[in-house]
């Protein structure tokens, strides 16, 4: 297949904290463009942001991010590592296996084929270089992102194609066989669907092995779920939220904090 050429005229917004600015700058904007060629469409724009503890204990140290725009597609990746150089570098591959797999499934799409490699994430390989959230004490904690989206209504393969995508450990959507707002996570087994009221036998057809939790989702307002959370130390909470009347998801910023993930009316 053609790969459409890289132009040296895309814009990419590099921003550095912690470091000397110009050196990691000219680095990170030089790795992060040698994916370009491995795009299926242009890229239109690349933003990237690397940054480093301040906490000389944290382990590891350093924080790369990269958000590309694949003529309208956007591809996410976020890696950690003990320097900043090499965050950068594991960055880049991580870019490139997720390039090279949106090309693929926009190739096997066009053909009106279904992709051999559905399930690509290795267990044990991919989850070693994310960064691990600040331990900020519980009683510090405070929800200060709160994002407001349509979910997509899709099947397991979808949501599983976009979480891989965007270099997510979890994605919120609304399962398209059953109608039920949902979570699909990674678990060190494989693949995990949380629901409001489970109901495994009328999920929508899929090719991606996942189990599904057999526990309702509980009930609760934000202030509750952040309790929760905070007593349970872990990574994310999928609810009810009893005010919305929809499954909302509230989960462990990297600086310690909370983000809360709701639909849109």
């Amino acid at each position: 297949m053609a790969r459409p050429r890289a132009s040296p005229d895309v814009p990419v917004d590099v921003q550095v904290s912690d470091e000397p600015i110009s050196e990691i700058s000219d680095y990170a904007e030089q790795q992060v463009r040698s994916v370009f060629r491995f795009a299926h469409e242009p890229v239109l724009y690349a933003r990237v942001r690397v940054s480093r503890h301040r906490d000389p204990a944290a382990s590891p140290r350093a924080t790369a991010q990269a958000n590309l725009d694949v003529n309208g597609r956007l591809v996410r990746a976020q890696v950690s590592a003990p320097t900043s150089e090499e965050a950068i570098d594991r960055l880049q591959e991580r870019l490139q296996r997720s390039l090279e797999r949106v090309a693929r499934h926009w190739q096997a799409r066009r053909g009106r084929t279904t992709s051999a490699q559905p399930h690509e994430w290795r267990h044990g390989d991919e989850s070693a270089h994310r960064p691990p959230y600040f331990p900020r004490p519980v009683d510090e904690r405070e929800v200060i992102r709160h994002k407001t989206f349509a979910l997509a209504r899709c099947g397991v393969d979808e949501a599983e194609f976009d979480m891989d995508v965007m270099d997510y450990d979890f994605h919120l959507f609304t399962e398209l066989g059953t109608e039920q707002d949902s979570v699909l996570y990674r678990t060190p087994s494989g693949y995990r669907l949380a629901q409001i009221d489970p109901d495994p036998d009328h999920l929508a057809e899929h090719a991606v092995p996942v189990t599904v939790s057999e526990r309702r989702a509980p009930v609760l307002s934000t202030a509750e779920a952040a309790e929760r959370l905070g007593a349970m130390d872990l990574p994310f909470l999928f609810f009810l939220d009893g005010e919305r009347g929809r499954g909302a998801l509230l989960y462990h910023r990297y600086d310690g904090h909370y983000g809360l993930i709701t639909p849109s009316d």
